[in-house]
Protein backbone atom coordinates (compact mmCIF):
# COMPACT_ATOMS: atom_id res chain seq x y z
CA UNK A 1 0.00 0.00 0.00
CA UNK A 2 1.38 3.73 -0.73
CA UNK A 3 0.59 5.13 2.61
CA UNK A 4 0.64 8.78 1.53
CA UNK A 5 -1.92 8.31 -1.26
CA UNK A 6 -3.91 6.03 0.70
CA UNK A 7 -4.27 8.64 3.43
CA UNK A 8 -6.34 10.52 1.07
CA UNK A 9 -9.51 7.99 1.01
CA UNK A 10 -11.76 6.50 3.11
CA UNK A 11 -12.60 3.39 0.68
CA UNK A 12 -13.22 0.04 2.41
CA UNK A 13 -10.29 -2.31 2.70
CA UNK A 14 -12.20 -5.34 1.09
CA UNK A 15 -12.96 -2.68 -2.03
CA UNK A 16 -11.54 -4.52 -4.97
CA UNK A 17 -13.38 -3.24 -7.72
CA UNK A 18 -11.63 -0.41 -8.79
CA UNK A 19 -11.86 -1.66 -12.59
CA UNK A 20 -15.43 -0.55 -12.81
CA UNK A 21 -15.10 2.40 -10.24
CA UNK A 22 -12.90 4.52 -8.55
CA UNK A 23 -14.19 6.25 -5.28
CA UNK A 24 -12.97 9.03 -4.99
CA UNK A 25 -10.14 11.20 -2.73
CA UNK A 26 -11.40 13.50 0.30
CA UNK A 27 -9.72 15.99 -1.65
CA UNK A 28 -12.17 15.68 -4.73
CA UNK A 29 -15.35 15.62 -2.74
CA UNK A 30 -13.77 18.57 -0.97
CA UNK A 31 -13.20 20.33 -4.50
CA UNK A 32 -16.97 19.39 -5.29
CA UNK A 33 -17.91 20.50 -2.39
CA UNK A 34 -16.28 23.88 -3.00
CA UNK A 35 -17.22 24.39 -6.20
CA UNK A 36 -20.52 23.83 -5.90
CA UNK A 37 -20.94 26.35 -2.14
CA UNK A 38 -19.27 29.13 -4.68
CA UNK A 39 -21.90 28.62 -7.65
CA UNK A 40 -24.59 28.67 -4.59
CA UNK A 41 -22.90 31.49 -3.46
CA UNK A 42 -22.61 33.06 -7.29
CA UNK A 43 -21.47 36.63 -7.66
CA UNK A 44 -20.43 38.73 -11.29
CA UNK A 45 -17.47 36.93 -11.31
CA UNK A 46 -18.16 33.47 -10.29
CA UNK A 47 -18.77 31.41 -13.07
CA UNK A 48 -15.15 32.58 -14.86
CA UNK A 49 -13.79 31.87 -11.40
CA UNK A 50 -14.93 28.33 -11.20
CA UNK A 51 -14.42 27.55 -15.10
CA UNK A 52 -10.10 27.65 -14.30
CA UNK A 53 -11.10 24.38 -13.16
CA UNK A 54 -11.14 23.08 -16.93
CA UNK A 55 -7.90 24.66 -17.77
CA UNK A 56 -5.93 23.66 -14.64
CA UNK A 57 -7.41 19.79 -15.39
CA UNK A 58 -6.70 19.59 -18.54
CA UNK A 59 -3.09 20.93 -18.22
CA UNK A 60 -2.38 18.07 -15.69
CA UNK A 61 -4.22 15.40 -18.28
CA UNK A 62 -1.81 16.62 -20.67
CA UNK A 63 0.87 16.18 -18.61
CA UNK A 64 0.34 12.77 -17.42
CA UNK A 65 -0.18 11.99 -21.12
CA UNK A 66 3.13 13.36 -21.88
CA UNK A 67 2.13 16.02 -24.36
CA UNK A 68 0.65 19.39 -23.66
CA UNK A 69 -2.70 21.75 -23.33
CA UNK A 70 -3.28 22.64 -27.13
CA UNK A 71 -2.99 18.84 -28.17
CA UNK A 72 -5.42 17.66 -25.19
CA UNK A 73 -9.76 18.40 -24.33
CA UNK A 74 -11.74 17.84 -21.39
CA UNK A 75 -14.63 15.31 -21.99
CA UNK A 76 -17.44 14.02 -19.89
CA UNK A 77 -16.22 10.52 -20.67
CA UNK A 78 -14.53 8.22 -22.71
CA UNK A 79 -17.41 7.08 -25.03
CA UNK A 80 -17.44 11.18 -26.33
CA UNK A 81 -14.03 11.26 -27.27
CA UNK A 82 -14.13 7.59 -29.12
CA UNK A 83 -17.39 8.92 -30.95
CA UNK A 84 -15.22 11.74 -31.82
CA UNK A 85 -12.40 10.08 -33.69
CA UNK A 86 -14.80 7.19 -35.30
CA UNK A 87 -16.94 10.06 -36.55
CA UNK A 88 -13.53 11.95 -37.50
CA UNK A 89 -12.26 8.96 -39.98
CA UNK A 90 -14.07 9.70 -43.47
CA UNK A 91 -13.36 6.14 -45.03
CA UNK A 92 -11.72 3.19 -44.84
CA UNK A 93 -11.09 0.06 -42.69
CA UNK A 94 -10.66 0.46 -38.87
CA UNK A 95 -9.48 -3.09 -36.92
CA UNK A 96 -11.05 -3.39 -33.42
CA UNK A 97 -10.75 -6.43 -31.52
CA UNK A 98 -13.93 -7.95 -31.27
CA UNK A 99 -13.56 -8.90 -27.54
CA UNK A 100 -13.00 -5.28 -26.41
CA UNK A 101 -15.64 -3.52 -24.39
CA UNK A 102 -18.62 -2.55 -26.23
CA UNK A 103 -17.52 1.43 -25.50
CA UNK A 104 -14.66 0.53 -28.65
CA UNK A 105 -17.54 -1.10 -30.98
CA UNK A 106 -20.27 1.35 -30.95
CA UNK A 107 -18.84 4.50 -32.96
CA UNK A 108 -17.24 2.37 -35.38
CA UNK A 109 -20.73 0.00 -36.33
CA UNK A 110 -22.56 3.52 -36.40
CA UNK A 111 -19.56 4.83 -38.68
CA UNK A 112 -20.04 1.87 -41.15
CA UNK A 113 -24.08 2.28 -40.84
CA UNK A 114 -22.99 6.03 -42.00
CA UNK A 115 -20.78 4.72 -44.83
CA UNK A 116 -17.81 6.06 -43.41
CA UNK A 117 -15.30 4.04 -41.41
CA UNK A 118 -15.81 0.18 -41.71
CA UNK A 119 -14.58 -2.24 -38.61
CA UNK A 120 -13.06 -5.09 -39.65
CA UNK A 121 -12.69 -7.44 -36.28
CA UNK A 122 -9.65 -8.66 -34.63
CA UNK A 123 -9.50 -12.29 -33.04
CA UNK A 124 -6.52 -12.66 -30.28
CA UNK A 125 -6.52 -15.96 -29.17
CA UNK A 126 -7.85 -17.56 -25.96
CA UNK A 127 -5.89 -15.32 -22.91
CA UNK A 128 -4.39 -13.01 -25.10
CA UNK A 129 -4.58 -9.98 -25.97
CA UNK A 130 -3.96 -7.71 -29.18
CA UNK A 131 -0.29 -7.67 -30.18
CA UNK A 132 1.90 -5.99 -33.22
CA UNK A 133 2.21 -9.42 -34.64
CA UNK A 134 -2.00 -9.95 -34.37
CA UNK A 135 -2.56 -6.61 -36.17
CA UNK A 136 0.64 -6.72 -38.54
CA UNK A 137 -0.72 -9.70 -40.25
CA UNK A 138 -4.47 -8.04 -40.45
CA UNK A 139 -2.78 -5.05 -42.09
CA UNK A 140 -4.32 -4.43 -45.88
CA UNK A 141 -3.61 -1.13 -48.17
CA UNK A 142 -7.40 -0.25 -47.11
CA UNK A 143 -6.76 -0.11 -43.43
CA UNK A 144 -6.60 3.17 -42.01
CA UNK A 145 -6.47 3.33 -38.42
CA UNK A 146 -6.37 0.78 -35.21
CA UNK A 147 -8.62 0.79 -32.17
CA UNK A 148 -7.55 -0.87 -29.14
CA UNK A 149 -7.98 -0.56 -25.52
CA UNK A 150 -4.38 -0.04 -23.40
CA UNK A 151 -5.52 -2.30 -20.79
CA UNK A 152 -7.87 -5.35 -21.58
CA UNK A 153 -10.76 -4.82 -19.40
CA UNK A 154 -11.28 -8.74 -18.64
CA UNK A 155 -8.14 -9.81 -17.76
CA UNK A 156 -6.18 -6.80 -17.36
CA UNK A 157 -3.97 -7.72 -20.29
CA UNK A 158 -1.33 -4.20 -21.33
CA UNK A 159 -1.10 -3.61 -25.34
CA UNK A 160 2.05 -2.47 -26.09
CA UNK A 161 1.44 0.93 -27.64
CA UNK A 162 5.19 1.43 -28.91
CA UNK A 163 4.83 -1.65 -30.46
CA UNK A 164 2.10 -1.25 -32.06
CA UNK A 165 2.50 2.15 -33.51
CA UNK A 166 5.81 0.50 -35.56
CA UNK A 167 3.45 -2.00 -36.63
CA UNK A 168 1.19 -0.01 -38.46
CA UNK A 169 3.42 2.43 -40.06
CA UNK A 170 3.19 6.29 -39.82
CA UNK A 171 0.63 6.31 -42.31
CA UNK A 172 -2.13 5.27 -40.08
CA UNK A 173 -4.38 6.23 -36.69
CA UNK A 174 -3.77 4.81 -33.75
CA UNK A 175 -6.56 5.26 -31.31
CA UNK A 176 -6.21 4.22 -27.32
CA UNK A 177 -9.09 3.73 -24.86
CA UNK A 178 -7.16 4.46 -21.84
CA UNK A 179 -9.56 4.50 -19.15
CA UNK A 180 -8.61 0.66 -17.58
CA UNK A 181 -4.49 2.14 -17.56
CA UNK A 182 -4.14 5.91 -17.61
CA UNK A 183 -2.98 7.13 -14.01
CA UNK A 184 -2.28 3.71 -12.97
CA UNK A 185 0.30 2.00 -15.26
CA UNK A 186 2.92 3.69 -17.40
CA UNK A 187 2.34 3.31 -21.19
CA UNK A 188 3.52 5.14 -24.19
CA UNK A 189 0.72 7.40 -24.53
CA UNK A 190 3.35 9.43 -27.27
CA UNK A 191 2.80 6.19 -29.67
CA UNK A 192 -0.83 6.94 -30.31
CA UNK A 193 -2.57 9.58 -32.16
CA UNK A 194 -5.56 9.47 -29.63
CA UNK A 195 -5.96 9.02 -25.87
CA UNK A 196 -9.47 8.91 -24.38
CA UNK A 197 -9.79 8.20 -20.96
CA UNK A 198 -13.12 8.84 -18.11
CA UNK A 199 -11.67 9.63 -14.71
CA UNK A 200 -14.64 7.74 -12.39
CA UNK A 201 -12.09 4.23 -12.69
CA UNK A 202 -8.32 4.44 -11.81
CA UNK A 203 -8.28 7.91 -11.53
CA UNK A 204 -11.04 8.51 -8.68
CA UNK A 205 -12.20 11.67 -9.96
CA UNK A 206 -16.03 10.73 -10.02
CA UNK A 207 -18.42 10.03 -13.23
CA UNK A 208 -18.78 12.71 -16.33
CA UNK A 209 -14.91 13.12 -15.95
CA UNK A 210 -12.19 12.77 -18.76
CA UNK A 211 -9.98 13.86 -21.74
CA UNK A 212 -8.66 13.14 -24.88
CA UNK A 213 -5.36 14.25 -26.69
CA UNK A 214 -4.94 14.24 -30.37
CA UNK A 215 -1.43 14.14 -32.30
CA UNK A 216 -0.73 16.37 -34.65
CA UNK A 217 -1.03 13.09 -37.10
CA UNK A 218 -4.54 12.94 -35.75
CA UNK A 219 -5.85 16.99 -35.70
CA UNK A 220 -4.56 16.29 -39.50
CA UNK A 221 -6.88 13.70 -40.39
CA UNK A 222 -9.80 13.43 -38.75
CA UNK A 223 -12.47 15.52 -39.72
CA UNK A 224 -14.05 17.35 -37.13
CA UNK A 225 -17.63 16.42 -37.62
CA UNK A 226 -18.92 16.84 -33.68
CA UNK A 227 -17.35 20.37 -33.51
CA UNK A 228 -19.51 22.49 -31.22
CA UNK A 229 -19.82 26.31 -30.73
CA UNK A 230 -17.12 25.94 -27.55
CA UNK A 231 -14.49 24.35 -30.07
CA UNK A 232 -14.58 26.85 -33.21
CA UNK A 233 -12.46 29.60 -33.34
CA UNK A 234 -13.10 33.31 -31.66
CA UNK A 235 -15.49 31.22 -29.23
CA UNK A 236 -16.68 34.42 -27.79
CA UNK A 237 -18.06 36.41 -31.09
CA UNK A 238 -21.95 35.84 -31.53
CA UNK A 239 -22.56 37.08 -34.65
CA UNK A 240 -24.53 34.66 -36.58
CA UNK A 241 -21.87 32.64 -38.72
CA UNK A 242 -20.36 29.48 -38.98
CA UNK A 243 -16.51 29.74 -37.30
CA UNK A 244 -14.15 27.12 -38.53
CA UNK A 245 -13.07 24.58 -35.53
CA UNK A 246 -10.70 25.81 -34.03
CA UNK A 247 -6.64 24.45 -34.58
CA UNK A 248 -5.79 22.22 -31.22
CA UNK A 249 -7.72 19.72 -29.76
CA UNK A 250 -10.38 21.78 -28.43
CA UNK A 251 -12.18 21.84 -31.49
CA UNK A 252 -13.45 18.11 -29.90
CA UNK A 253 -15.78 20.31 -27.36
CA UNK A 254 -19.31 20.36 -28.05
CA UNK A 255 -20.13 22.69 -25.14
CA UNK A 256 -19.17 23.71 -21.96
CA UNK A 257 -18.34 21.20 -19.55
CA UNK A 258 -19.70 21.47 -15.68
CA UNK A 259 -16.92 23.66 -13.49
CA UNK A 260 -17.66 21.53 -10.90
CA UNK A 261 -16.86 18.26 -12.53
CA UNK A 262 -13.39 19.63 -13.61
CA UNK A 263 -12.84 20.74 -10.24
CA UNK A 264 -12.93 17.12 -9.33
CA UNK A 265 -11.07 15.54 -12.04
CA UNK A 266 -8.35 18.62 -11.08
CA UNK A 267 -8.38 17.69 -7.84
CA UNK A 268 -7.91 13.80 -9.10
CA UNK A 269 -4.89 14.33 -11.47
CA UNK A 270 -3.08 16.23 -8.72
CA UNK A 271 -2.86 13.42 -6.34
CA UNK A 272 -1.70 11.09 -9.03
CA UNK A 273 0.59 13.46 -10.19
CA UNK A 274 2.00 14.11 -6.87
CA UNK A 275 2.65 10.78 -6.13
CA UNK A 276 3.47 9.51 -9.97
CA UNK A 277 2.31 7.20 -11.91
CA UNK A 278 5.35 4.73 -10.99
CA UNK A 279 4.77 4.51 -7.52
CA UNK A 280 1.00 3.89 -7.41
CA UNK A 281 1.83 1.13 -10.37
CA UNK A 282 4.37 -0.39 -8.25
CA UNK A 283 2.03 -0.53 -5.23
CA UNK A 284 -0.52 -1.71 -7.38
CA UNK A 285 1.46 -4.92 -8.88
CA UNK A 286 2.12 -5.71 -4.94
CA UNK A 287 -1.17 -6.12 -4.77
CA UNK A 288 -2.33 -8.03 -7.58
CA UNK A 289 1.02 -10.89 -6.73
CA UNK A 290 -0.61 -11.23 -3.15
CA UNK A 291 -4.20 -11.51 -4.60
CA UNK A 292 -2.85 -13.94 -7.26
CA UNK A 293 -0.65 -15.79 -4.57
CA UNK A 294 -3.90 -16.55 -2.50
CA UNK A 295 -6.11 -17.37 -5.23
CA UNK A 296 -3.05 -20.14 -6.61
CA UNK A 297 -2.75 -21.27 -3.04
CA UNK A 298 -6.71 -22.29 -3.05
CA UNK A 299 -6.65 -23.79 -6.40
CA UNK A 300 -8.41 -21.14 -8.31
CA UNK A 301 -7.62 -20.64 -11.82
CA UNK A 302 -5.64 -17.36 -12.78
CA UNK A 303 -7.16 -15.96 -16.46
CA UNK A 304 -4.82 -12.55 -16.24
CA UNK A 305 -1.62 -12.76 -17.83
CA UNK A 306 1.23 -14.40 -15.73
CA UNK A 307 4.39 -11.90 -16.36
CA UNK A 308 3.89 -8.32 -14.91
CA UNK A 309 5.01 -6.54 -18.01
CA UNK A 310 1.99 -7.98 -19.79
CA UNK A 311 -0.69 -7.37 -17.71
CA UNK A 312 -1.88 -4.27 -15.30
CA UNK A 313 -3.96 -3.80 -12.26
CA UNK A 314 -6.96 -6.43 -13.15
CA UNK A 315 -7.17 -9.99 -12.16
CA UNK A 316 -9.59 -12.64 -13.28
CA UNK A 317 -10.04 -16.06 -11.99
CA UNK A 318 -12.30 -18.93 -11.75
CA UNK A 319 -13.36 -21.35 -9.07
CA UNK A 320 -13.14 -24.83 -10.73
CA UNK A 321 -16.24 -26.74 -10.07
CA UNK A 322 -17.82 -23.45 -8.33
CA UNK A 323 -20.16 -21.01 -9.82
CA UNK A 324 -19.00 -17.43 -9.88
CA UNK A 325 -21.99 -16.45 -8.17
CA UNK A 326 -21.29 -18.80 -5.61
CA UNK A 327 -18.02 -17.33 -5.01
CA UNK A 328 -19.02 -13.90 -5.33
CA UNK A 329 -21.49 -14.18 -2.33
CA UNK A 330 -18.47 -15.78 -0.05
CA UNK A 331 -16.27 -12.81 -0.82
CA UNK A 332 -19.00 -10.41 -0.75
CA UNK A 333 -19.88 -12.02 3.46
CA UNK A 334 -16.19 -10.88 3.77
CA UNK A 335 -16.95 -7.49 2.16
CA UNK A 336 -15.30 -8.08 -0.61
CA UNK A 337 -16.28 -5.58 -3.67
CA UNK A 338 -15.48 -7.28 -7.23
CA UNK A 339 -17.22 -7.84 -10.70
CA UNK A 340 -18.93 -10.78 -11.39
CA UNK A 341 -19.13 -12.03 -14.48
CA UNK A 342 -21.15 -15.48 -15.77
CA UNK A 343 -17.71 -17.38 -16.39
CA UNK A 344 -15.45 -15.49 -14.33
CA UNK A 345 -14.88 -13.02 -11.08
CA UNK A 346 -12.65 -9.81 -11.73
CA UNK A 347 -10.47 -8.02 -8.98
CA UNK A 348 -9.23 -4.67 -9.39
CA UNK A 349 -6.79 -3.08 -6.25
CA UNK A 350 -5.56 0.17 -6.25
CA UNK A 351 -2.53 1.94 -4.47
CA UNK A 352 -4.76 2.46 -1.57
CA UNK A 353 -5.65 -1.53 -0.70
CA UNK A 354 -4.15 -2.56 2.04
CA UNK A 355 -2.72 -6.29 2.79
CA UNK A 356 -5.86 -6.79 4.18
CA UNK A 357 -7.34 -7.10 1.23
CA UNK A 358 -5.76 -10.68 0.46
CA UNK A 359 -6.66 -11.84 4.26
CA UNK A 360 -10.63 -11.26 3.32
CA UNK A 361 -10.06 -13.01 -0.07
CA UNK A 362 -7.90 -15.82 1.64
CA UNK A 363 -10.94 -16.28 4.00
CA UNK A 364 -13.83 -16.13 1.38
CA UNK A 365 -12.16 -19.09 -0.57
CA UNK A 366 -11.57 -21.07 2.67
CA UNK A 367 -15.39 -21.17 3.32
CA UNK A 368 -16.44 -22.42 -0.10
CA UNK A 369 -18.18 -25.86 -0.09
CA UNK A 370 -15.35 -28.74 -0.20
CA UNK A 371 -12.31 -26.51 0.31
CA UNK A 372 -9.04 -27.36 2.52
CA UNK A 373 -7.83 -24.47 5.10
Amino acid sequence: MLTSYAAHFDTPAGYLDFARFGPPSRDAVAATARAMTEAANAGHTTVDDLMRAEETAREAAARLAGTDAEHTVLLPNASTGLFHAALGVREGVVLVPRGDFPANHYPWRRTAGLGRATPRWLEPGPGEGVTAELVRGALTDDVVAVSVSAVDFRTGFRADLAALREAIGPGRLLVVDAIQAFGVAEMAWEAADVVVAGGQKWLRAGWATGFATLSDRALGMLEPVLTGWTGVRDVGVFDGAEHPPALSAQRWSITNLSPVTAAAFAAALDLVERHTVRAIEAAVAERIDELTEVIRRHRGRVLSPADPARRAGILSFTMPEHDPSHVAKALHAEGVALTVREDSLRLSPHASTPPEASERLAAALRALPGRRS
